[in-house]
């Protein structure tokens, strides 16, 4: 089946960078109306750009901080005032944090569930009711750091098991309502987050990501396209009966971390 988005509603958040830009232009490829939300408003004008240069179908922005109770309300109440409705949720604004309990603080704490469990809770209830009336659905972008264990993973692992969680159990409340939810879980996939995260340059950045593709058994991390495709598919008509499900795409980096500290513990 060919995926067609055309007059569609698709929200996108975390649209300004990474994976979630990359999903915003596909999605414009697709022929989707776009709300697009970030908190960086100069890089998502540029995204908004290059999505109206697909179709030249209508991208509009939103600048909000989701961790907030007024970024949740603003982002629901601008999208439905412009658009009518919304068809599709795409629930990708996330941070990251790496510690472990011995140098944990709440402070960390709270800033990542706030942005990657609350913020998703939030927004999605305040949209129910208009994905309700179209039939539409939701996709929650998640992490293999849910299902995988590794040290200075805390809280942003404790986060993602949450939402898939939360995924499940409103997949098994929204169905009878003709409303899907899924996850799509990535691996290590190259973005601005862990740049940022540790402050790498451009150089140290490459040499991490060459480091890091050696766990995985694929021998690639990912890039956003290879999210974006998967999320697109999940939330086409192709996949109509497809609801409660959490899908990697990793490359088998969630084998591989098993693998690897198996082989290093065997030398």
């Amino acid at each position: 089946m060919d995926i067609n988005f055309n007059n569609k509603v698709v929200l996108v958040t975390g649209a300004s960078a990474g994976i979630g830009e990359a999903i915003a232009i596909l999605f414009a490829k697709y022929g989707a109306k776009l709300s697009l939300v970030g908190r960086n408003e100069e890089n998502l004008n540029k995204v908004a750009a290059r999505c109206r240069s697909e179709k030249g179908v209508e991208a509009f922005t939103i600048v909000a901080d989701l961790a907030t109770n007024e970024g949740c309300e603003k982002t629901a109440r601008e999208t439905l005032k412009h658009f009518g409705r919304l068809d599709v949720l795409i629930n990708n604004a996330g941070i990251t944090a790496r510690t472990c309990i011995l140098r944990a603080d709440m402070g960390t704490f709270d800033d990542v569930f706030n942005t990657d469990v609350r913020g998703v809770y939030n927004l999605t209830r305040l949209l129910v009711p208009a994905l309700i009336e179209t039939k539409g659905n939701i996709v929650n972008i998640s992490s293999i750091s849910a299902t995988t264990v590794a040290v200075g993973s805390l809280p942003y692992g404790m986060a993602k098991a949450a939402l898939d969680q939360f995924t499940r159990l409103i997949a098994l409340e929204l169905g009878p309502m003709g409303v899907r939810v899924n996850t799509v879980s990535p691996g290590l996939t190259v973005s601005t987050l862990v740049k940022r995260q540790f402050g790498y340059t451009e150089e140290q950045y490459q040499a991490w990501l060459q480091e890091s593709a050696k766990r995985i058994p694929m021998g690639e991390v990912c890039l956003g396209e290879d999210i974006a495709k998967m999320v697109v598919h999940v939330a086409s008509d192709n996949c109509r009966l497809l609801t409660g499900t959490i899908i990697p795409v990793d490359g088998g980096l969630r084998y591989g971390i098993v693998g690897n500290m198996m082989t290093q513990q065997m030398k």
